[in-house]
């Protein structure tokens, strides 16, 4: 990993973090404001916005969390090592190297296509019904 990357990881780690605190001080500032609301008569309650719009997420937090997570996307996507092209030919000859002959499907060339259930015991049981009375 370069250095730009790991401190694009640690700076997006360092605000979400910041986010996810942010969030959680705001959900205790709202149920301690709406439980303070409820316990008191209406003429004492001091004004406070509606419950509704204490619930929404303040729009700093929303835009904060997005781009830690933006910031935490490029940071790996930058340290992250290079793609290394595939070649069908080179990957089917080392698994049949591998594998002894046969190729990479050769499990499923070699297995039972259709299987015959019916045994020697069920075709004498089927002979002796035929053959035998009915009850």
């Amino acid at each position: 990993m370069t250095f730009l990357s790991r401190a694009l990881l640690v700076i997006g780690t360092f605000f979400l973090c910041h986010a996810c605190y942010s969030a959680y001080e705001h959900a205790t500032y709202v149920s301690a404001i709406t439980s303070r609301n409820r316990s008191p008569p209406s003429s004492i309650r001091p004004a406070v916005p509606s419950s509704s719009a204490l619930e929404v997420l303040p729009l700093d937090v929303s835009i904060e969390t997005v781009v830690s997570v933006v910031l935490i996307c490029v940071g790996l996507v930058m340290g992250a090592e290079q793609l290394k092209p595939i070649n069908w030919r080179v990957w089917a000859g080392r698994a049949e190297v591998r594998s002894g002959g046969g190729g990479p499907f050769q499990g499923l060339e070699s297995r039972v296509g259709f299987m015959d259930i019916r045994r020697k015991d069920f075709a004498d049981w089927v002979r002796e019904k035929g053959n035998g009375k009915e009850e």
